[in-house]
């Protein structure tokens, strides 16, 4: 529904709009979109796929200790490394003060320092963030490859990086696709980021033209072309795993038991330094910026305020939780019980909701509720006199149903993931022994599938709570959840009073973190 409903708010303009859009906004905002997304997919490739060959192939001091600290950056969102980015390298924070101190500057004048605000900063931001996605795929496709295909490529003269460049990344590509897929979808989703550094992308335009410049037909229009930017992703990333398929008749854990290639002298060092600059710069410096803030404010953790946002995110986010764990169950047992052309298409298109960036996702849901409310209220006028008002674009619903859309995926394939675990065996002995599919379910299936559905839960319940494009769009008046509370703090350059809630959503964001934290461990031996 709220891409249909984008398609045709997009055609009902007056046309009036298109002629500027297409001369000032669009190509601007193409322009820089691009080069964002091509700056943060190459500096999380390169940081991405080096940091999960070396924990993967080679023995060097801290290897263990820094796998683990590698998956940090996850726990922060991208608007919360933003704000304390600018706030480390700004004027009066501790990098420049430090320099000036050493060299005995007096003023801005007397040296150069590269300017946060910029694409470029962006991509420092949004890449020392998001290079996990890449990470994890990678570092487990190369543990599934084991040593023996590096083996036989030694024994046919090849070096390490030639062994490294030839065979080990080419067997990586369709997992490094897919984590260049996830991290180009960050990447057009986020705002909070964008807009602090002052980085024009298609997905601030379509919030400057729809609420500062109100224009709803010419943001509906951005619209089509981001999703066509979602499209062009997703087909990029299908062709290029096209005949990319391989098998390995170990198991992974077997593979982490082999012999990691030794690194000797000075190249061990420069290994640990390698994968400890990521989480450094991904995880170390914006909880040491927001901590130290947060320190300084710890009355505001009982504030009215603080409480009340809190109230909101969990009230949104547990919410959100149940229906998108409903629905992916309902999903995932329709394809396990009765698998059918209906089903793969209904769970094809239920995950492309995550493709979808959350500023689109909230165009598309606010308009079709706005004109049920208002069919509603005027129904009820007519008829009783008076008005229900805006019950679902007036609440907190928007929020839930365009969460549940965009992180439906994310339990979808968790609770999948869980299914597959289970044998079709049971379902057939269960019905052997006189149960029906019904009691099958309850008795045999839910009782097996409640760690994983106790995970998805979890999944979406924390990225519910850090998403801020979707609810800085759809939240009602006088409504904040933690997220919009430090976004608007942000804005008016306020990021100490901010802290407290960034912490609070980092704290959060570490409990999945934990989770991930815990596979690698059993498979760093």
């Amino acid at each position: 529904m709220p891409i249909v409903a984008i398609v045709v708010i997009a055609g009902s303009g007056s046309g009036s709009d298109w002629p500027h859009l297409v001369n000032n906004v669009l190509p601007r905002a193409t322009l820089r979109t691009l080069l964002l997304l091509a700056g943060v997919a190459a500096a999380t490739a390169i940081t991405g796929v080096i940091t999960a060959w070396l924990t993967a192939s080679c023995e060097f001091p801290l290897r263990r200790l820094l796998s683990v600290l590698l998956v940090l950056p996850l726990a922060i969102p991208s608007y919360l490394s933003a704000y304390a980015f600018g706030e480390f390298l700004d004027y009066t924070g501790p990098v420049q003060t430090t320099l000036r101190a050493i060299f005995g500057f007096t003023s801005r004048r007397d040296y150069w320092f590269p300017e946060i605000r910029t694409t470029g900063g962006a991509v420092l931001v949004l890449g020392s963030v998001l290079y996990p996605y890449i990470y994890l795929a990678a570092r487990a496709m190369f543990l599934m490859q084991g040593r023996a295909a590096a083996d036989v490529a030694r024994t046919l003269g090849a070096g390490p990086l030639a062994v490294f460049a030839k065979v080990q990344i080419p067997m990586a590509r369709p997992a490094i696709m897919v984590g260049l897929t996830l991290v180009a979808m960050e990447t057009l989703n986020d705002i909070g980021a964008v807009e602090y550094l002052g980085v024009q992308t298609l997905t601030f335009s379509i919030f400057d033209t729809w609420l500062n410049r109100g224009s709803l037909a010419g943001a509906a229009q951005i619209a089509c072309v981001m999703l066509l930017f979602v499209v062009a992703l997703l087909f990029v990333e299908r062709a290029a795993r096209r005949r990319q398929r391989f098998t390995s008749s170990k198991t992974t854990a077997a593979v982490a038991d082999q012999v990691r290639l030794p690194l000797r002298g000075w190249k061990r060092w420069a290994a640990t330094v390698a994968c400890l600059l990521p989480p450094l710069f991904g995880f170390a410096i914006p909880v040491l910026v927001l901590g130290s803030y947060a320190l300084k404010r710890l009355d505001q953790f009982l504030s009215l305020r603080l409480l009340s946002a809190l109230w909101h995110s969990v009230l949104i986010s547990f919410s959100t939780a149940c229906a998108a764990v409903l629905l992916a169950f309902l999903l995932a047992y329709a394809t396990r019980a009765a698998r059918s052309p209906l089903t793969t298409v209904a769970g094809r298109l239920a995950s492309f909701g995550y493709g979808v960036p959350g500023t689109v996702l909230a165009m598309g849901v606010l308009i079709p509720l706005a004109r049920f409310d208002n069919g509603v209220a005027g129904l009820t006028r007519d008829w009783y006199g008076f008005s229900t008002g805006l019950l679902l674009s007036g609440s907190g619903f928007a929020i839930i149903y365009a969460c549940t859309v965009r992180f439906l995926t994310m339990a979808e394939g968790t609770i999948d993931a869980g299914f597959h675990k289970l044998s079709p065996h049971l379902d057939m002995a269960a019905r052997t022994l006189g149960r029906t599919s019904a009691q099958t379910l309850r008795t045999v299936l839910l009782p097996m599938m409640r760690p994983a559905t106790l995970t998805a839960a979890l999944l979406v319940f924390i990225e519910a709570m850090k998403e801020l494009s979707a609810t800085i769009m759809l939240r009602p008046f006088n409504f904040n959840t933690l997220a919009t509370l430090v976004y608007e703090d942000a804005s008016r350059a306020k990021v100490e009073d901010a802290s407290v809630a960034a912490i609070i959503i980092v704290a959060a964001g570490l409990v999945p973190v934990f989770l991930v934290s815990r596979s690698l461990n059993s498979t760093n031996r």
